[in-house]
C-alpha cells in the first residue's frame, strides 16, 4: 500500500535534510519533486495543485525558514496537509437511532461489493451487532450464490428471493425480514455494471427511495487510479453517497485514489480492503494513513491488529514462560497460529516506523511452511514437545514420517526453536543473568 508514493515522497523530502537553512527557492524546488511524486502516484491533478500550493505557502513562512530544523517542520506540514486532504477525522459507520441500520452497497462490477458486504458485516458482528445480508444483484450469474457462500463462511444470515423478483421488492422484503428477525444491521448487495449507465442508476435510486438507507457506501477498486475518482464523483452526483470503501489496497496500486476521493467528492473514505481474507479490512484513519505514506509507520494499527489476534491471558502466560525459560514447542505452535491471524508479514512490518518498504516488497507469511511446522509439531508426543532434547534420530524419523516431511525439515525446526529459546534467555535475563531488559522487566507488546 502506497509503496511507490512513499519512496518518491520521502526521496523528495530528503533534499531538505541536507540544508541547515532553507530559502524560498529551496522550498519551491523541493515542492516540484513532491508534485511529480503525487502525479506519478495517480493523484488527481486538481488535488495535487491545491495540495502543493497550500504546503508551499506554509513552508515559505517564518516558522520553517527561521527554524533550526526546517526539514522536520516541512515534514510536519506535509503530514498535516495529507491528513486534511483525506479528512481529518476517522469516520465510522453511521448507526440508526431506530434499528435496523440499512447500508446500501453500490459500485461497478468487479469492485468487490459482495465480499465487502460480508467483511464489514463481520467487523460489526464482532462488536455485538446482528447483521443480515440481502441479495439484490439479480443480473450477474451466481451473484446470489456468492453472497450465500460469503454469509455461510462468516456465519451471517443471507436473505434472498431468487433472480425473478425486482431488486426493489427484494430490498424492501429484506428490511422487513430484518425487523421481524431482530437484525439491527442490514447490508444490501446491489447490482453493478461494467460501466455507469442510466438503467443502473435508476434502479439504485428506486432502491434508495424504497428502503431509505442510513448509509450508501460506494465500493471502488483502488487499482483503477483516476477512474476510481471519476466513478466516485459520478455516483455521488447521482445518489449522494455517504462514504467510500476502497478495495484492493494491497495490490500494485499507486495510492492516488485514497488521496483524491475525499477532496473531489467531499465524502469520506470509511473502509479500506487490504486483502482477500474476510478479516483483511480496516477502518480508514487519515492520520494513520498519512503517517504510512511518509514512511513513519502506523503503530496504533499494529497494536490493534495484535490485540485482535493475541489472547491477553495467553500473552501473559507466554511472558511468564519466556521469563522462566519454560517455553515449549506447543507454545511455539500457538504463537505461530496467532501471528497468522495478523495478516501478511509485509503489511505488519510496514506499520513499523522506519521500515524499508522496498525491501519488504513481496514478503509474506509462507502458508506452506507454516502448515509444515504445524504438522511436524503435531506429530510429536507431548513429552517431545515439552522437552525437545529427547528427540533422537529414530524419533526424528518417526516425526518426519508422521508429518509427511523430511528429517531435514524436522532438524531445521528444532534448530530454529533452539535459537529462539537462546534469544529469549538473553532478552529476559533467564538462567541467572541480567538480560538486555533486566531481570523480569521484559514485556511483550501485546
Amino acid at each position: 500500500m502506497f509503496q511507490s508514493l512513499t519512496e518518491k515522497l520521502t526521496g523528495a523530502l530528503k533534499r531538505f535534510r541536507n540544508k541547515g537553512k532553507l530559502t524560498e527557492a529551496d522550498v519551491k524546488e523541493g515542492m516540484r519533486e513532491v508534485k511529480l511524486a503525487l502525479l506519478e502516484a495517480d493523484v488527481n491533478f486538481k488535488v495535487v495543485k491545491a495540495f502543493v500550493k497550500t504546503v508551499t505557502e506554509r513552508a515559505v513562512g517564518a516558522e520553517v525558514l527561521e527554524s533550526l530544523v526546517p526539514a522536520q517542520q516541512i515534514v510536519k506540514i506535509v503530514n498535516e496537509e495529507l491528513c486534511r486532504l483525506m479528512g481529518e477525522e476517522s469516520p465510522k459507520l453511521e448507526l440508526a437511532s431506530n434499528p435496523p441500520t440499512v447500508v446500501m452497497m453500490v459500485g461497478l462490477q468487479g469492485a468487490g461489493k459482495t465480499t465487502h458486504c460480508g467483511k464489514i458485516a463481520a467487523m460489526y458482528k464482532k462488536k455485538g451487532k446482528n447483521p443480515l445480508l440481502v441479495a439484490c444483484d439479480v443480473y450477474r450469474p451466481a451473484a446470489i450464490d456468492q453472497l450465500h457462500v460469503v454469509g455461510d463462511s462468516l456465519n451471517i444470515p443471507v436473505f434472498s428471493m431468487g433472480n425473478k423478483i425486482s431488486p426493489v421488492e427484494i430490498a424492501k422484503a429484506g428490511v422487513e425480514h430484518a425487523i421481524r428477525q431482530g437484525n439491527d444491521l442490514v447490508f444490501i448487495d446491489t447490482a453493478g455494471r461494467l460501466h455507469i449507465d442510466e438503467e443502473l442508476m435508476e434502479e439504485l435510486r428506486r432502491i434508495k427511495a424504497a428502503v431509505n438507507p442510513t448509509e450508501i457506501l460506494l465500493t471502488v477498486d483502488a487499482m483503477t487510479g483516476q477512474d476510481a475518482v471519476n466513478v466516485a464523483q459520478t455516483f455521488n452526483e447521482l445518489l449522494d453517497i455517504t462514504g467510500v470503501v476502497l478495495t484492493k489496497m494491497d495490490g500494485d496500486t499507486r495510492g492516488g485514489a485514497a488521496l483524491s476521493v475525499r477532496y473531489i467528492t467531499g465524502k469520506p473514505i470509511k473502509f479500506v480492503g487490504t486483502g482477500e481474507k474476510s478479516d483483511q479490512i480496516e477502518l480508514f484513519h487519515p492520520n494513520r494513513m498519512a503517517s504510512r505514506i511518509l514512511g513513519m509507520g502506523d503503530v496504533l494499527s499494529l497494536i490493534e491488529k495484535a490485540e485482535e489476534a493475541f489472547d491477553e491471558k495467553q500473552a501473559k502466560e507466554l511472558e511468564r514462560k519466556m521469563r522462566e525459560s519454560t517455553f515449549t514447542l506447543s507454545d511455539y505452535l500457538e504463537q505461530s497460529r496467532q501471528l497468522r491471524k495478523m495478516g501478511n508479514l509485509d503489511q505488519i512490518l510496514a506499520m513499523m516506523p522506519g521500515a524499508n518498504t522496498s525491501a519488504l516488497k513481496g514478503m509474506s507469511i509462507d502458508e506452506k511452511q507454516m502448515a509444515r511446522t504445524e504438522a511436524i509439531v503435531l506429530s510429536m508426543t507431548q513429552a517431545e514437545r515439552d522437552n525437545p532434547q529427547i528427540i533422537n534420530g529414530s524419533r526424528r524419523k518417526r516425526i518426519a514420517d508422521g508429518s509427511g516431511c523430511r528429517v531435514e525439515d524436522v532438524n531445521r525446526l528444532l534448530k530454529q526453536f533452539d535459537q529462539m529459546k537462546k534469544l529469549m534467555k538473553q532478552m529476559t535475563g533467564g538462567g541467572g543473568k541480567r538480560g538486555m531488559f533486566g531481570r523480569g522487566k521484559m514485556k511483550i507488546p501485546f
